[in-house]
């Protein structure tokens, strides 16, 4: 791994573009997910990723790159990014990647980050609203062998030195480590607040910004680790679950006698016992 620049920080923030779940089939041969017609969005834990990023860029100078992985059409999504402040963004983007489950994804990932080449800090979202599994941040510095935080509540540099200051939840609290560079660090959802796009930079960010498509050639990946190839997740069946009925009372009479018989339904229900 080449020595990162002393002049700021290099950051990558892997963004992800999810669909809408409650838009989302899976397709009961290849027990996949199916987003065909389902509406897309960044996913909002990586806004906060790619927020903490542009904080470090201002107090710290450097650069910001957004790396995703998807079809054609998250070009777009990459390209808001660019407008909100990132500096430069690269989409992998290959049939060979479809179907991956956190395993094969990690690797791509890692390939792309090596590709993109010298780097400080790796950011990324907690998880994604599609997968929920928050296994890509962690699987991604196993595969780059750097040091890992997860949860992350703040980031700052320590100056003069190669070195992030970190604080992090835990269950019922928080704790603040020091971790060396280079270094992958997940974000928690909901720590800052995204900011909007820059108006100054919106022409050159969705017309003019080159946005740099890699494919697996580009990568040299092996194809046994992306994919379907490269993922021992299964699913062994799919089945939809029936959403049950609610239940429902009408009561009629007097205010007083609506709001006695709510009350011993409410008894009833709770096990509790009245007055």
């Amino acid at each position: 791994m080449n020595p990162a620049s002393n002049n700021g920080l290099r950051t990558i923030v892997c963004l992800k573009v999810v669909p809408r779940p409650e838009e989302v089939r899976v397709d009961a041969e290849t027990m996949t997910l199916d987003r065909a017609g389902a509406q897309s969005f960044i996913n909002p834990p990586d806004l906060n990723a790619l927020e903490t990023a542009l904080k470090l860029k201002d107090a710290c100078g450097g650069e910001v790159s957004i790396l995703s992985m998807g079809p054609p059409f998250f070009e777009p999504y990459l390209r808001l990014a660019l407008a909100v402040g990132a500096d430069r963004a690269f989409l992998l983007s290959d049939r060979a990647f479809g179907g991956a489950d956190t395993l094969a994804t990690t690797y791509t990932l890692a390939k792309g980050v090596e590709k993109i080449g010298a780097f400080d800090l790796v950011l990324c979202g907690e998880e994604s609203l599609d997968g929920a599994t928050a296994q890509v941040p962690p699987g991604l510095a196993e595969w780059l062998d750097v040091a890992q935080v997860t949860c992350a509540l703040e980031i700052e540099k320590v100056p003069g030195k190669r070195e992030m200051r970190v604080q992090r939840e835990l269950k019922g609290g928080s704790e603040t480590l020091s971790v060396d560079l280079p270094a992958v660090v997940s974000v928690k959802a909901n720590v800052n607040e995204p900011r909007f796009i820059d108006y100054d930079r919106m022409e050159w960010a969705l017309q003019e910004a080159p946005v740099g498509v890699w494919g697996a050639g580009d990568l040299a990946t092996d194809p046994e680790l992306t994919g379907l190839a490269g993922s021992p997740t299964t699913v062994a069946g799919v089945r939809q679950v029936a959403t049950p009925d609610r239940r429902r009372k009408h009561l009629s009479g007097s205010a007083g006698e609506i709001a006695r018989a709510l009350a011993d339904l409410l008894r009833t229900q709770t096990g509790s016992r009245g007055g």
